[in-house]
């Protein structure tokens, strides 16, 4: 992988037993980060990822918020603040005909199956990844609306570790994965992308967010295959939102299913600094970087946020301002 800084990067700390190897990326900047993965790499990606080494990779645990979050200052030393601009919206791209079933009336407050087919059934997945160390983990991610047709949202842990600034490796994204069927494909990121941020302040939550640029599969876009959810910046808090994910415990089925929740977001006030909001349902390691959606219809809508932490019963995104704006527009460009 070719590490590149363009912009600025801030992660979730993850824990150091799991995250120990040495970073491949160059020292962070202000901005956005890009880390190019070249076509020899993406060629032994999916060669890498063997049914048993997914069904053997570990659920990345969504890390537990700090009582008094690293998130205070950011990278330059300025308060946290809420993030300010216009808002900006990209809509929805449907998916094809055979792609998604109809979707039916919603009912979610606790993590449960979503079988509501739509277009969420397409453009969520499951994320694998390796670290330098050997170890393999799992996340989720959601498909998002961009020039290029080929970007997903998804935890900037799930990226790139916070502590040390090493970008994972052999990271591939499985649309509607669902009990180890692949039924889309598997497509290999070509270009990873966070917020300098994130690395900076050692994992501050709030610029816990990335986007991974996505390879055409069978000579097509993975918004040409699956469709993709609209993208908002910028936008009104406070309001009902949906989050979807793979948890990886029992009651989640282990991973295998894509799960939702949904609830009327409200702010982070637990903890000094934080801009995130949540709402009263938490899903467990490996729905890390699962979508929050805002305007949701039963299948499709718009991207608000990612999962990102948890504190008591409730799970936190960040919000998408200004700089997730760049960072979206530098990923999504065609």
């Amino acid at each position: 992988m070719r590490a590149r800084a363009a912009g600025g990067i801030a992660a979730l700390v993850l824990g150091a037993a799991l995250w120990s190897a040495a970073p491949v990326s160059a020292a962070p900047t202000e901005g956005a980060h890009r880390t190019t993965i070249t076509a020899s790499e993406r060629s032994a990606a999916l060669r890498f990822w063997t049914d048993a080494r997914l069904r053997s990779a570990r659920s990345l645990d969504t890390p537990a918020a700090a009582s008094t979050p690293s998130a205070a200052p950011d990278a330059t030393g300025r308060p946290a603040t809420a993030p300010k601009g216009e808002e900006v919206r990209v809509a929805p791209l449907p998916a094809p005909r055979t792609a998604a079933a109809p979707a039916p009336a919603l009912a979610a407050s606790a993590p449960a199956p979503w079988t509501g087919g739509g277009l969420i059934s397409t453009t969520a997945g499951k994320v694998f990844f390796q670290n330098a160390g050997g170890g393999t983990f799992a996340c989720s991610a959601t498909v998002a609306n961009a020039d290029n047709r080929s970007l997903v949202l998804t935890a900037g842990h799930c990226v790139v570790d916070a502590g040390t600034g090493e970008v994972y490796r052999n990271w591939v994204f499985i649309p509607g994965y669902a009990n180890g069927d692949r039924p889309y494909g598997t497509f290999t990121a070509s270009a990873l992308f966070h917020l300098d941020q994130y690395v900076a302040t050692a994992g501050n939550a709030n610029y816990d967010l990335a986007f991974a640029r996505l390879a055409p599969l069978n000579g097509r876009s993975l918004g040409d295959t699956v469709g993709a959810q609209g993208i908002a910046f910028n936008s009104a808090t406070g309001r009902e939102v949906h989050s979807f994910g793979y948890g990886g415990s029992a009651a989640e089925g282990n991973g295998e299913r894509l799960n939702h929740c949904s609830g009327v977001e409200y702010p982070d006030a637990g903890r000094e600094g934080s801009t995130m909001w949540g709402i009263d349902c938490v899903q467990t390691g490996g729905s890390s970087g699962g979508g929050f959606l805002a305007d949701f219809d039963g299948g499709g809508g718009y991207l608000v946020g990612n999962i990102s932490v948890s504190a008591g019963s409730s799970e936190y995104h960040p919000v998408l301002g200004n700089e997730a704006l760049d960072l979206y527009r530098r990923a999504g460009a065609a």
